[in-house]
């Protein structure tokens, strides 16, 4: 499991210091300000759009019983991680991931690193 510099996990903590933390799909996205008509500010998450797919994944024949978290734990080192494989392949539901045993989705490289160079 990657290591997280204790600076980083309590800014994480603070309210206001950003609105996800950076393991959040929604980290990078933009934050959006609605005045409505009393004067009160609303912030909100703008939409976010997927990246571009990256041809640097691993094909993974999903079996029996995994879950798009699971995944995310086995191949990115933390289940909250689930949402960078549906991105790669790309799902609206993550569940479309796994919901069919013998499905071949694509796993993204951890870290960079080549292919076959990876703890799992």
């Amino acid at each position: 499991m990657a290591e997280i510099e204790p600076y980083e996990s309590a800014l994480d903590s603070i309210p206001g210091a950003h609105p996800y933390p950076r393991t959040s799909r929604y980290h990078d996205a933009e934050i959006g300000v609605h005045k409505q008509a009393d004067g009160t500010e609303v912030r909100y998450t703008k939409r976010r759009l997927l990246p571009p797919l990256d041809d640097e994944t691993e094909p993974h024949v999903v079996g029996a019983g995994e879950r798009p978290d699971l995944l995310g734990q086995r191949f990115l080192g933390d289940p909250g991680q689930w949402w960078r494989i549906a991105d790669a392949n790309p799902v609206l539901d993550p569940r479309e991931l796994t919901d069919e045993a013998g499905r071949v989705i694509g796993i993204p490289l951890a870290g960079g690193f080549p292919r076959g160079e990876r703890r799992v």
